[in-house]
């Protein structure tokens, strides 16, 4: 793995984090934003709303609907391409 954070992306890669667990991040953001950060079993931790909050695009995305699933294939290559916060 490259020196430095490592992405969501990179720990899925080397088998830290699960694709399920991703999934599962993303399902409890979209059933409750408020529920802080999601805490995956390796220890890292994402706060997914911290990174819709800082994403200038995701206020422009209509996460309801139709739209819903095109908000969630953009809210999980954002995801992805986040640094969670280590153990």
């Amino acid at each position: 793995m490259p020196a430095g954070p490592s992405t969501l992306a990179d720990l899925r890669k080397a088998g830290i984090i699960t694709s399920q667990e991703v999934v599962a991040a993303i399902d409890l953001y979209l059933r409750d934003p408020a529920a802080g950060p999601y805490r995956f079993a390796s220890g890292h931790s994402i706060d997914i709303a911290a990174l819709v909050n800082a994403t200038p695009a995701f206020g422009a995305v209509d996460r309801s609907g139709p739209q819903e699933k095109a908000f969630r294939t953009v809210l999980a290559a954002a995801v992805m391409a986040a640094h969670p916060t280590p153990p």
